[in-house]
């Protein structure tokens, strides 16, 4: 058994005896949406990153079904789509109860031979139509193909939204969806075009949260939910009712702490399964050293990864990991990013996220990734989700004691740049678009204003309902996939999350500490100058590095430069961005380089996107968008 291998069991149990699981998975395919054959094989070999271990395609009279597979479990078995009669169904991610779903199918009288996890699933639609996503707990983003009567499409996705999915719905009623929005461009044209107000929301909330993306014609479906699709009608949503979870003994933080450990080592020795090598991810902070010590428990032993950077930087947290690996008996790997390479590795990353993501974290995290595989691990448990999900933000905390517009103070803390300097960065033409939209900001500002009397429940809807999916999920889920590695975060199990939910708020954040409960859950478990320390954002330290004399501040310079962001970026005052870059260089501060870095990876991204332009018609799939002196598009046929 490879290193960091767990199956189920006091001994080592031979592939037919053990029983096995899923697999990680990049799915495609429409109906009705009337993709070409060469559509559809470009269209797997695009997403052949994420699933290298084989690659399935099924099509008939006005659909398809695609996948392509990374491989965890039963490398042997799990040909998609799988199938049930009149019934297939293509999916990505893992279901955890698929032993005891396959136990009860089995008393219903239906066999499947096939002992991945996803081959329950047509039998379970086959059983209970539309509510059989009631039946599952895992992390999931699946289409079934039902072919009966009239033929219907339904796509669905787990409840956290763990593994994304995005769709597009083309002028005559057809409908194409794939785990990536890049690939919607190649599958069906769509994403040539981006919303007016795309980079404003990407500068007051880092990335498009909710189910609108960058594009006009690009949806990305949201936490827990079932669209049902038939030819020529709009997707029609439905409803699935909210699996009961139980609560934690919450008498008193002590009770509440020890059933929360009981729980995560439950759910964590669940995740730990797996045919492939098992490692984790070590931050040096609470979450990730809670996780990892809760899994070296399942894997003595156990390698966990850690990214640093080369020199002496800010916020290093490598001392913290180290400290919280010895604790555990675990194996640590430090990556090691060189800044100098960062320039180099940026479009890698943005190409990665299929929208953009201002958080600079990005460049680490597929770094990270690319060195857990290459380290031959396939899995790796994480600690995303606990701030989320327990207060953990200093920009929870203060707003749920502050005084006056505690509403207006969140929302600024959520933006990658601040409103006065996103307006003063505009180009006039585009602050007066603005004022003809709904922004992003008021759209936030509407959710939370008259909650005064509930301010973490509706905080929390926001983080956990809105931030956590599209922000955070969605870019682990990208950058994980991009190195070929399944991420697996505890934290994102129903029933962590549904525990969290119905915890009272001052066992979440009392006295302005947030995570209350966590932090006593990790004591005795967590070496306490980890347990117990201030908390820091887990990023690159670009303040520091974007500094005249760097590579990434020339590169910056170079990519933001006056010539450039009048033929790309007719959002900005190209003026008013070289004097960003002037105020950076010369009194270098946090606020600005984030600017700076923001639109950085947002022009980057418009390049590796093929440039669109806000508002522009949109070019069909196999072309390539180029600009005029006048910045006027004209497509040409590419090569």
């Amino acid at each position: 058994m490879s290193p960091g291998t767990r199956r189920r069991g006091q001994h080592q149990t031979s592939q037919t005896e053990t029983e096995v699981d899923g697999r990680m998975c990049r799915i495609y395919g429409h109906m009705g949406g009337g993709a070409l054959p060469e559509d559809l094989r470009l269209t797997g070999a695009a997403l052949r990153h994420g699933g290298p271990d084989g690659h399935y395609l099924d099509e008939g009279g006005g659909w398809a079904l695609g996948a392509t597979r990374l491989a965890v479990m039963a490398p042997d078995q799990g040909a998609q789509p799988y199938r049930h009669g009149p019934v297939r169904v293509v999916f990505n991610g893992e279901i955890y109860n698929h032993r005891a779903l396959r136990a009860q199918l089995a008393r219903d009288g239906y066999h499947i031979a096939d002992r991945c996890d996803g081959a329950v699933l047509p039998a379970l639609y086959h059983r209970y139509g539309l509510s059989f996503t009631e039946h599952l707990d895992g992390m999931y983003a699946l289409a079934v193909l039902d072919l009966r009567a009239e033929p219907k499409l339904v796509l669905s996705v787990d409840e956290s939204g763990v593994k994304p999915l995005y769709y597009h719905r083309d002028r005559q009623g057809g409908l194409s969806f794939a785990s990536e929005p890049g690939a919607l461009g190649i599958l069906c044209g769509a994403g040539a075009r981006l919303r007016p107000e795309a980079l404003d929301t990407y500068l007051t909330t880092k990335t498009p949260l909710g189910p609108r993306t960058v594009f006009t014609d690009i949806t990305a479906m949201e936490p827990a939910e079932t669209l049902v699709v038939t030819p020529g009608r709009p997707p029609r949503p439905y409803r699935r009712r909210a699996p009961a979870v139980p609560a934690l003994p919450a008498g008193s933080l002590t009770e509440a702490a020890d059933g929360l450990r009981s729980l995560l080592r439950a759910e964590t020795g669940r995740l730990a399964v797996a045919d492939a090598p098992v490692a984790a991810v070590l931050s040096g902070g609470l979450d990730s050293s809670l996780v990892t010590g809760l899994l070296a428990r399942e894997i003595p032993g156990v390698h966990c990864f850690h990214i640093r950077y080369r020199g002496s930087w800010p916020a290093d947290e490598s001392g913290h990991a180290r400290t919280a690996a010895r604790a555990f008996g675990a194996r640590l790997h430090e990556v090691v990013l060189d800044p100098a390479r960062i320039p180099e590795e940026l479009p890698r990353t943005v190409r990665a996220l299929g929208q953009p993501n201002a958080d600079p974290i990005t460049v680490s995290t597929l770094a990270l990734f690319r060195a857990v595989r290459e380290a031959g691990f396939t899995v790796a448990l994480t600690g995303d989700a606990a701030d989320e999900l327990f207060g953990g933000y200093d920009r929870t905390r203060a707003a749920v004691t502050a005084e006056g517009d505690w509403a207006g103070d969140y929302v600024r803390a959520l933006a990658a740049v601040p409103p006065a300097l996103r307006a003063a960065l505009y180009h006039p033409e585009y602050r007066a678009l603005l004022r003809g939209t709904t922004t992003a900001e008021q759209e936030l500002l509407r959710r939370l204003r008259g909650r005064d009397g509930d301010r973490l429940a509706a905080l929390t809807e926001i983080e956990t309902g809105l931030r956590m999916p599209a922000y955070h999920l969605r870019r682990v889920d990208h950058l994980s996939m991009a190195g070929a590695v399944e991420v697996r975060p505890p934290f994102c199990q129903r029933s962590v999350t549904g525990a969290a939910r119905q915890l009272p708020d001052h066992l979440k954040v009392h006295g302005g500490v947030g995570k209350r409960v966590l932090q006593e859950a990790a004591r005795g478990l967590v070496p306490e100058s980890v347990r117990t320390r201030v908390k820091q954002p887990f990023t690159l330290p670009v303040a520091a590095m974007l500094t005249p004399g760097t590579p990434l501040f020339d590169y910056a310079r170079e990519v933001l430069a006056p010539s450039e962001l009048r033929l790309s970026a007719p959002e900005l005052d190209p003026a008013a961005v070289a004097r960003l870059l002037d105020r950076q260089a010369a009194a270098p501060d946090a606020t600005s380089a984030l600017a700076v870095w923001s639109l950085l990876v947002f022009e980057l991204w418009r390049r590796e996107a093929g440039r669109p332009l806000p508002g522009r018609a949109p070019a069909r799939h196999g072309t390539a968008i180029r600009y005029g002196t006048s910045g006027a598009v004209r497509a040409e046929r590419a090569a």
